[in-house]
């Protein structure tokens, strides 16, 4: 079941047993958890029918126990294990599962974890619960759940304040969510969130960004690209070597990728590089320049700085010198 549709569940009171809430992504765990604890029980239920247990506190015994005990006053009662992934012996709970206590809702939360499909487990789950697992977001999936996240709130925001955004602060959706929340709080609602406001508000320059910075490489602008790389050389801990070597692998390689598209239809390329519309005519543009030999070239040279960057072969050269040679070398 999808997110959206266990909380319209919620909202008509049609609950499950056990609610097994897995995954990489502890957000939209959090929500559901959040969700079920302010939906279910009324306050004054709440005092006798509403617990939460940690997982390095407690065995399985224990949470069938509590699971098992019937509402008082109140036609539900509501367990939340949080931690869960540090119970020991998980499986055990499948007794519980064949059997489990209608009037509770208990709300297993398994954090940065998966569960093995093959295993009986998670077959009985898949039978016996709501299983529901949280996957991370890809990075070029970061921009578009920004810009629903904020309609959903009432505001917009321009493509490339997205794409700042995104690529200052990674996959990590509660983190992102914290400071999209800042910005409702400044921005009118009437007012588009732009990349002005970003660089304002969050700290993230608009014009030295990885965004602008694969931008300049695409096009080959020798003067923005050297630009982009004084910066990012003169604040390592902002733009670290490990991170922008990473990106430029991405981004050349969705270059290489589209030199062997036959399709080169808009929303055909947008779909196979999994981009946003907004930046084929980017990649069309970077194909251009950069012919296939030349990228196997830049391959080979991302290989050999990121090893640099390690150590290897390399015993003085600092991170933002490193990021110089291999620029000048791309460029020409």
């Amino acid at each position: 079941m999808k997110f959206q549709d266990i909380l319209t569940s919620i909202d008509n009171k049609v609950y499950h047993p056990v609610y097994f809430l897995c995954g990489e992504e502890p957000f939209y765990i959090d929500k559901i958890t959040d969700y079920i604890t302010d939906n279910v029980l009324e306050a004054q239920e709440k005092e006798f029918n509403h617990s939460v247990l940690y997982g390095k506190e407690v065995d399985i015994a224990q949470i069938i126990a509590e699971a098992k005990q019937f509402p008082f006053g109140s036609t539900h009662r509501v367990v939340i294990v949080k931690e869960a992934q540090n119970i020991k012996n998980i499986e055990d709970l499948e007794s519980y599962l064949n059997n489990p206590q209608p009037s509770t809702l208990l709300v297993i939360c398994y954090k940065y974890k998966k569960l093995d499909k093959r295993k009986k487990f998670t077959k009985t789950l898949v039978k016996k619960a709501l299983l529901f697992e949280s996957k991370r977001l890809y990075d070029n999936q970061v921009p578009d759940w920004i810009a629903k996240y904020l309609t959903e709130k009432g505001h917009k925001i321009e493509e490339k304040a997205s794409f700042m955004l995104a690529e200052f602060l990674g996959t990590e959706l509660a983190n992102i969510s914290n400071e999209l929340d800042k910005l409702t709080l400044i921005v009118k609602k009437e007012e588009k969130i732009t990349a002005g406001i970003v660089e304002k508000n969050i700290g993230i320059s608009k014009d030295y960004n990885i965004f602008e910075f694969q931008q300049a490489l695409g096009s080959k602008n020798i003067l923005k690209s050297n630009q982009i790389v004084n910066h990012f050389s003169a604040n390592p801990k902002a733009h670290p070597l490990v991170v922008t070597l990473g990106m430029l692998f991405s981004f050349f390689q969705k270059i290489m990728t589209f030199h062997s598209l036959k399709d080169k239809s808009k929303n055909s390329v947008a779909t196979e590089l999994k981009v946003n519309p907004y930046f084929v005519q980017q990649y069309n543009r970077a194909a251009h320049n950069y012919s296939q030999n030349k990228l196997f070239d830049i391959f080979t040279l991302l290989k050999v700085y990121d090893l640099k960057s390690k150590g290897v072969n390399n015993t003085s050269t600092n991170d933002g010198e490193l990021l110089k040679e291999l620029v000048y070398k791309i460029l020409h």
